[in-house]
């Protein structure tokens, strides 16, 4: 397997899906190894932020970059008529369609094999979206959002949570040497795959993170959006109104 570019290249697409197809049967392992369970967190603080601007009963809600639809899942707790998640890799949604099922969830939540950049849904589909550590990931950052917005009804919220740069010693310091040393060697031993957890590091350092991200989605349209560091600021999240 080639490791994707880092950053937005032609061509990433498919060697993200490869890449993604390769690792899918450790993913949720690696995630709680590597986040030390934080990552369950992570995921219930987006959808409580994406909650803050729904409505009370909202309809459709979207998950991008959706993987094993842990998100998906979290995102039952408001209530919605039905989540669609979608992701590029068919790995990553036949074992999240195996954990939807096992759950009993399968009426509620609908898994689809889709690129961000060219979402098979209607004009203003959904009453909220959410992505989680996938922006990262897209061949063309702006294309995706623009698409996600394209699919959200005025107003509707999209939260995205990423990996971004902690800055105050001595947490940046020893983020890196973590990023650097321990996280490729872990992910490697786990997932059996040198690319994918060399990827990861190298991709989150080139993210365009905090106000820079906000520039991102500000230019594609998105309002009235805000930035909350999480865990002294090894992730983000992000959210704007459609």
């Amino acid at each position: 397997m080639t490791k994707p570019p880092i950053g937005q290249a032609e061509g990433k697409r498919d060697q993200v899906e490869a890449m993604f197809d390769e690792i899918a049967p450790r993913y949720d392992l690696l995630n709680r190894v590597l986040s030390f369970g934080i990552d369950v967190w992570w995921r219930k603080r987006a959808v409580r932020l994406l909650g803050q601007a729904l409505p009370d009963q909202p309809s459709r809600l979207l998950d991008v970059a959706t993987g094993t639809a842990d998100l998906a899942i979290e995102a039952l707790s408001l209530h919605p008529t039905q989540v669609i998640g979608v992701d590029i890799s068919a790995g990553m949604l036949d074992l999240g369609r195996e954990k939807v099922q096992a759950k009993g969830l399968a009426e509620q939540i609908k898994l689809v094999q889709a690129d961000s950049a060219d979402l098979p849904f209607d004009d203003a589909h959904f009453d909220g979206a959410l992505v989680a550590f996938g922006v990262r990931n897209f061949e063309d950052l702006r294309g995706g959002l623009r698409e996600i917005r394209r699919v959200l009804r005025p107003g509707a919220p999209l939260v995205v949570l990423e990996f971004s740069h902690p800055r105050a010693f001595p947490v940046k310091q020893a983020y890196e040497a973590y990023s650097k040393h321990v996280l490729p060697r872990i992910g490697r031993t786990i997932s059996k795959s040198d690319e994918a957890y060399t990827y990861l590091p190298e991709s989150v350092a080139a993210f365009p993170d905090g106000e820079a991200f906000l520039s991102e989605m500000q230019g594609v349209g998105f309002s009235e959006t805000v930035a909350r560091p999480l865990t002294f600021g090894v992730v983000s999240l992000y959210r704007g109104l459609a």
